[in-house]
């Protein structure tokens, strides 16, 4: 009887462990390894910091009384803390505050607009290119391999100048300069997908090429495409500071993070928050699109599956 009751409870330990094991398996795979690590825990932090971003950026006109472009030479250079100006104000006594609201919208805008414009372009392009081959793969890979031989920053700066310094330009110059790595990226997934049984019965069903790209391969690589636009939206954002930095990209007097780091440059020696509060805000946002980047890329990305 003992061991019976041994056996019994053997069994049921082994039942609860394959129970266990089972629901393990039904769980999505990306989760288990984010929760293994803490990936999750910086994902969700850095998604958290975004969302508070765009509120600020979108609630600016209720959480300020100030506007951005009215100065004060009065009120100039008063350093952050001074009463009714809680960052300080800048060399012609604009509120801070303000300038960096208003400023959040500008790269927000650039970040999320320019990555979605390059996202589809690069994503139908690499699409095409990997399924339909021929002629059409051969030029659009040469193409590719053509810009990326390219510096970044190079290519967008000749761009910008050509295009013209406005909030349209400076999108269109960062879709240009970046819709490259999605094509390279879709190409090599499709590549790999149009090998698969799925897509052969799909072919052999008459399906055209059209359907059997929307409805069978684009839903297995647009995963790595939402991860490196993630990872983008933080470089794309720094592109802009850089470019309305050198003179490229949002003219003065409208607010945004690279012209006021460009404004500021001249008085670091005596009022360093003009230069040191909107670099930390373009680093903290592109730091928290890597984060999120990385984390999206566990969660999607099949390559990191075990």
């Amino acid at each position: 009887m003992s061991d019976l009751g041994g056996a019994r409870i053997n069994d049921g330990a082994s039942l609860n462990q394959t129970a266990r094991t089972e629901g393990e398996r039904r769980r999505p795979i990306g989760w288990l390894r984010v929760r293994r690590g803490g990936g999750m825990t910086w994902g969700i932090g850095a998604a958290l910091f975004l969302v508070l971003e765009v509120i600020l950026a979108v609630g600016a006109p209720f959480l300020t009384g100030y506007d951005p472009l009215r100065g004060d030479l009065d009120q100039r250079l008063l350093a952050p803390g001074t009463a009714g100006h809680l960052l300080g104000t800048d060399q012609l006594g604009r509120d801070l505050v303000a300038r960096m609201l208003y400023g959040a919208r500008i790269s927000l805008v650039v970040g999320v607009v320019a990555v979605t414009v390059a996202g589809t372009v690069g994503v139908v392009a690499g699409l095409v290119m990997a399924y339909r081959g021929g002629w059409l793969d051969i030029i659009g890979s040469r193409l590719v391999d053509v810009q990326l031989s390219f510096p970044f920053m190079a290519l967008a700066l000749s761009i910008a100048a050509v295009l013209g310094a406005s909030l349209t330009g400076i999108v269109a110059t960062l879709a240009i300069s970046s819709w490259v790595l999605y094509a390279r990226l879709v190409r090599s997934e499709t590549l790999v997908m149009k090998q698969q049984e799925f897509v052969d019965a799909a072919r052999t069903m008459g399906a055209p090429w059209w359907r059997i790209l929307v409805r069978h391969i684009l839903p297995n690589v647009v995963g790595p495409a939402i991860a490196l636009g993630s990872l983008e939206a933080g470089r794309l954002i720094v592109a802009e500071s850089s470019l309305s930095f050198l003179g490229y990209g949002i003219q003065p007097p409208v607010p945004a993070w690279g012209n006021m780091l460009a404004e500021g440059k001249d008085y670091m020696a005596r009022a360093w928050w003009l230069t040191v509060l909107p670099g930390l805000a373009v680093s903290l946002t592109c730091l928290s699109t890597t984060l999120l980047g990385d984390w999206l890329t566990e969660l999607l990305d099949p390559r990191q599956r075990r």
